[in-house]
């Protein structure tokens, strides 16, 4: 049983480790630098997981509310969904602005 799932992250975690390495060596043999790619990495996930956290704020203050349950899990999943998706958006509008300067 903990066979399959533990079989199945190896391949993923190698098939994911193989692509980025042949990826940094396609940019390395047309003279680019493959570091500059990931340069706000660390922006990018510090604004999703700002963005979730007031996502999961604003989902237990909808819990308060006097909802159907069926209508509470939906809003809960949605805000957190709606929140993330805004998180990698003000990531997106941070990091052109820091490249454009």
């Amino acid at each position: 049983m903990v066979v399959a799932p533990l079989s199945a992250a190896i391949l993923i975690i190698f098939i994911i480790a193989k692509y980025n390495y042949l990826a940094k060596k396609a940019i390395i043999d047309k003279g680019g630098d493959p570091t500059s790619r990931n340069r706000y990495r660390y922006l990018d996930v510090g604004c999703i997981i700002i963005c979730i956290g007031l996502g999961l704020a604003v989902s237990s203050l909808i819990s308060t509310l006097n909802l159907p349950p069926k209508t509470l899990n939906l809003l809960t999943y949605a805000t957190l969904l709606v929140f993330g998706g805004l998180g990698l958006i003000l990531a997106h509008f941070i990091r052109n602005k820091f490249e454009n300067k």
